[in-house]
């Protein structure tokens, strides 16, 4: 079947929700997906009211596939935001998430997403894509390699949240 990609729009929020949650389930920590519609909204579209913030923080693209009768589904997203490298002194694309649900896995959606990324990236002079990948994924490993990806072996992952940032920030 075809696919289509294409940004999201404010009126994606509820489905992109959605998807987050069928994410978080097949990633086993249903109780993690919090995010609130305004929370997601602010994110990658900014605060209209005139907060000051301006656009988002992140993007998000939307993967459709299309049907032969034309009717379109939403059956994956991606959402990504950019950081930066001062070892090469470019900006780069980090993706937070991909997630293509199982009925429409093989069908050409996650390919797209990475290519889509990697245009955006050479778009935008990015020197790097970069993503994590939970160690039991071993589907979304072997995608990833086939695509040319390389697991970095020599860095951790360290993560501070909730209390622990502000305990640090009030000291």
């Amino acid at each position: 079947m075809p696919t289509q990609l294409r940004p999201a729009t404010p009126a994606d929020i509820p489905v992109i929700l959605t998807l987050i949650g069928e994410l978080a389930e097949y990633e086993r920590e249903p109780q993690a997906a919090v995010a609130t519609p305004e929370q997601l909204r602010r994110a990658l579209f900014g605060d209209p009211a005139g907060d000051g913030r301006g656009a988002g923080v992140a993007e998000c693209l939307i993967g459709e596939v299309v049907a032969p009768d034309g009717t379109r589904t939403v059956e994956g997203f991606a959402l990504f935001f950019m950081n930066f490298s001062t070892w090469t002194g470019q900006p780069g694309i980090y993706l937070e998430d991909l997630f293509v649900r199982p009925p429409a896995r093989g069908v050409g959606l996650g390919k797209a997403f990475l290519r889509e990324l990697a245009r955006i990236a050479i778009e935008r002079d990015c020197g790097r894509i970069e993503w994590n990948v939970l160690d039991w994924n071993q589907p979304a490993i072997d995608f990833y390699l086939k695509l040319g990806a390389q697991p970095l072996s020599e860095w951790t992952i360290h993560r501070m949240s909730g209390d622990a940032i502000r305990q640090l920030a009030n000291t």
